[in-house]
């Protein structure tokens, strides 16, 4: 496997993986066509791969467990696949995480100070004919005051180029391609993760059904010393854990002890509840099948953040506006209905009374009446009866 990328300085990318073979530009002139024209420059390509006194063998990498004065002997394959002759450059170096996550060594100009200066290669100048392959001898030796855990590096075969870049300007080119080396110190293994410069935010979504975003960014780093891969989570919630959740973020890549890389989880569709209890937490995970006896804590950290609904706030006063609106323009046509009743009624008895003094004032006179409602007659005498004049009966009773 290679990747290969020109800088002014003359500093080029190395590509460490299974796949033996590389492609690169050759620094040659390029050959003359037959119709004149100059022909497109014949890639050059080679490949490095661990090998054995009598070639590869079939290892992706190179992998030792070895006690702290140990010494191991082993072959690096070289293998020029091009139509003509390759002289390169061979050494080890230090492996290190990239911010993203990817497999590096040091700059070529950078001195390595762990595994890449326990190798020592019996020839760090390489000349291969054309399609052919040279195996490499070297010894690796573990320092006595070697540290236990996960040591990495490489060996790179690397060919200098020249070329020119998108402005113009000639540039020097350091085409790397190399094989991993993993080397484990025996001793006590320590796997750890920590979270470091943690920053919680909460994005509120202009859908006030939908939810807002807990956005966490970390920096992962690999505190201990044995390579581990994490799984990142966060979970949310408000008071008394009401409208709890949890995500998680993509799987970690390997890091290696001592560096570390930068991820962001991303929660979707939290209830806003004002205050937010957020727990971000990596979880270590062994790579390449390692088995972690007991396995490694949890890294965690809880934060607070501030979730103000103000869509939701705002949503809800122009409802309740609305309603108040809606209960005031009520009131009002009752009391302007009942204002308009009473006024029909005052209208109606006036309008009576009216009436009724203009019909008094319109009828004839009457004659006095003794009765109420019947006319009076003239008084009549009658005389009175004579006294009654004793009448003798027989028997002198009177």
């Amino acid at each position: 496997m290679r990747l290969s990328t020109a800088i002014v300085t003359a500093v080029g990318v190395v590509v460490l993986g299974a796949v033996p073979a590389a492609a690169a530009p050759g620094p040659t002139p390029a050959p003359t066509s037959t119709s004149g024209a100059p022909a497109a420059p014949a890639p050059v390509t080679w490949g490095v791969a661990p090998s054995s006194p009598t070639g590869p063998n079939g290892r992706a990498s190179f992998g030792y467990k070895l006690d702290p004065g140990a010494e191991v002997t082993d072959y690096v394959a070289v293998t020029n696949h091009s139509a003509r002759p390759l002289t390169l450059r061979l050494y080890a170096s230090d492996a290190v995480t990239t911010p993203q996550g990817g497999f590096d060594l040091l700059p070529g100009a950078q001195r390595p100070v762990d595994v890449g200066s326990w190798v020592r290669l019996t020839a760090s100048t390489l000349t291969i004919p054309s399609t052919s392959r040279v195996d490499v001898p070297f010894t690796l030796t573990v320092p006595d005051n070697a540290t236990p855990g996960d040591h990495a590096g490489g060996i790179v075969a690397t060919l200098a180029a020249t070329g020119t870049d998108g402005q113009g300007n000639q540039v020097a080119v350091d085409h790397r391609v190399g094989v991993r080396i993993y080397m484990r110190v025996t001793g006590e293994l320590r796997p750890a993760l920590a979270l470091e410069d943690l920053q919680v935010r909460h994005r509120a979504s202009v859908n006030p059904f939908g939810g807002g975003e807990i956005v966490a960014t970390a920096t992962i780093r690999n505190t201990g010393n044995v390579r581990l891969a994490g799984e990142p989570t966060v979970e949310a919630a408000g008071l008394f854990g009401l409208g709890g959740r949890d995500a998680s973020g993509a799987a970690l890549p390997q890091i290696l002890p001592g560096d570390a890389i930068q991820t962001t989880v991303r929660l979707p569709r939290v209830p806003p509840l004002f205050r937010l209890t957020v727990t971000t937490t990596v979880v270590p995970t062994a790579v390449d099948g390692q088995v972690l006896d007991p396995a490694p804590a949890a890294a965690s950290q809880v934060t607070t953040v501030w979730a103000v609904p103000w869509i939701q706030l705002l949503l809800v006063a122009l409802v309740g506006g609305a309603v108040w609106a809606l209960l005031a323009a009520r009131r009002r046509r009752r009391r302007r209905a009942a204002r308009q009743l009473e006024q029909a009624v005052a209208a109606a008895r006036e309008q009576g009374r009216a009436e009724a003094v203009a019909t008094v004032a319109s009828a004839p006179a009457e004659q006095p009446t003794g009765t109420r409602g019947m006319p009076r007659q003239p008084e009549s005498r009658t005389p009175e009866a004579a006294p009654e004049t004793p009448t003798a009966h027989p028997g002198g009773e009177s």
